[in-house]
């Protein structure tokens, strides 16, 4: 049988496991120009939030009853299609379940001796493209310069931190733990950073920390960081819009100070993007992201928990910060 996660009820906050259900299919059958694969590692990531509540974010709003979107890498055991053979390991999107059929639209060939396939939802798949282009193509550093990014713990703001050091830049971040702070500190090399949830004033922090101002923001989290952070922007900086993460499962709309003025006196810019805005350039960006992984300038964790079973809660931890690095599911072994 194929376990498969549908969307139950659209949450009211934070999502609770309630609002799952675990369900039980045939396995599905290839007919002619298909396969038929089974996965290994699902992918859990904040725009999935938004798609349960009926918003439409990357991808249409997951309707009630349906399979829950996300990226997966799997193996193909099953081949009718003339470019996949029986064994190929493959990445796609196809949702929270443990058996997929796909007619070769959207997959992605993985070569599992370049790097552990869990990678390819991680560091050189959506997460690393994000942070790749966010950074690079959005932000736009430049050598000396004092880099916020918030949410740094997180698969997307490690990958920027490490690509802003390389490119010469100050690295400060804020994520929820000491345990994270040491990680950013001490393993990726991030010049600075601070725990949110043990500091009161987030103005004064960065203050203190970025003493001359903030000449780029990549913001992960929105809310009172981004506040802090706009009131210190330095002239002619540049905020990308990654994520608003601490908004998702707010019951009512946060109110806050109007921030476009510093926008203004300080003749800086924001611009928000999504990663798909550059997909006919994912080739090149994957090659350099894997150059730096195999030469060792680009470290990565994977927070992995076993069993489709367990998607939910762990869907709901990483939601409250409770993970440290990309948050996968193990459903099947390779």
């Amino acid at each position: 049988m194929n376990r498969q996660i549908t969307l139950a009820a659209r949450p009211q906050g934070y999502p609770r496991e309630s609002d799952f259900n675990l369900v039980e299919s045939p396995i599905p059958t290839p007919g002619s120009g298909r396969v038929l694969i089974r996965v290994i590692y699902l992918s859990l990531d904040p725009y999935m939030r938004g798609l349960m509540s009926g918003r439409r974010a990357y991808f249409p709003p997951v309707a009630i009853g349906d399979v829950m979107v996300g990226g997966t890498v799997g193996k193909v055991i099953q081949s009718n299609h003339p470019e996949y053979a029986k064994g190929d390991i493959v990445g796609g999107m196809f949702g929270w379940q443990e058996y997929a059929v796909s007619d070769g639209a959207g997959l992605r060939r993985i070569d599992p001796k370049v790097a552990p396939i869990s990678t390819a939802l991680g560091v050189l798949g959506m997460p690393g493209l994000t942070a790749y282009f966010g950074l690079l193509d959005v932000a736009k550093p430049r050598p000396g310069e004092t880099i916020v990014i918030s949410g740094a713990a997180g698969a997307v703001g490690a990958a920027a931190g490490q690509i802003a050091k390389m490119y010469g830049s100050r690295v400060v971040g804020t994520a929820g733990s000491d345990a994270k702070i040491n990680y950013l500190v001490k393993e990726l090399g991030f010049d600075a950073a601070f725990n949110y949830r043990s500091i009161e004033n987030y103005y004064e922090a960065l203050r203190e920390i970025c003493p001359d101002g903030i000449n780029v923001y990549f913001d992960n989290v929105g809310g009172a960081m981004t506040d802090a952070v706009f009131r210190l922007l330095a002239p002619g900086a540049r905020v990308a819009v990654c994520g608003q993460i601490s908004q998702a499962n707010l019951e009512q709309p946060e109110s806050g100070p109007r921030l476009l003025q510093y926008l203004l006196v300080r003749q800086a810019r924001a611009e928000g993007f999504l990663v798909t805005k550059f997909a006919d350039r994912f080739p090149e960006a994957l090659q350099q992201l894997t150059e730096w992984l195999l030469a060792g300038k680009l470290k990565y964790r994977e927070d992995i928990v076993d069993g489709i079973e367990n998607a939910p809660r762990a869907f709901i931890g990483m939601l409250n910060g409770r993970n440290m690095g990309k948050q996968l599911v193990k459903l099947s072994v390779p």
